[in-house]
């Protein structure tokens, strides 16, 4: 089971949804989290942040490496920003901050093709969901590398 929690960023405008793999960590684990507006601001340090295409998350690395290394049965050296976001531990809920909207949009306008053209719609929303893939990989989305 993951537990989702929403965050605001550092600034206040944003609302970001993260998600925690099998409730291993919390939300105490997340210091901060800086929108793209905010992020050129601030100094980044590798060891506890990480950067997806201009969001960057500030980890509380004192918390994860303790929890992380008991309950993952990890080196302590071993859990790091990187290993937090892409094992899905302490990540975005989606792809990315407010692709959850973007894509209800899409498949919004593409339903009332399912009323009338079942075959079509089926091509189109696995044409979208490739196409959606290739642009986000493209914009440089870490989660969307994976995929």
């Amino acid at each position: 089971m993951c537990m989702e929690i929403q965050i605001k960023c550092n600034c206040g405008k944003e609302t970001v949804r993260m998600n925690f793999k099998n409730n291993i960590l919390s939300e105490e684990v997340i210091e901060a989290i800086y929108c793209p507006s905010e992020s050129e601001k601030i100094d980044f340090d590798e060891k506890t942040m990480i950067n997806d295409n201009g969001w960057v998350i500030k980890y509380n690395m004192e918390i994860a490496k303790f929890i992380g290394s008991k309950k993952l049965n990890k080196n302590p050296d071993q859990i790091t920003p990187s290993f937090l976001f892409d094992e899905g531990y302490a990540t975005w809920k989606e792809l990315f901050p407010g692709e959850l909207e973007l894509s209800k949009k899409d498949r919004e306008r593409l339903k009332n093709l399912a009323k009338t053209d079942k075959k079509r719609y089926f091509e189109e929303i696995r044409n979208w969901a490739n196409a959606r893939m290739l642009k986000y990989k493209k914009e440089g989305w870490r989660k969307a590398q994976k995929v």
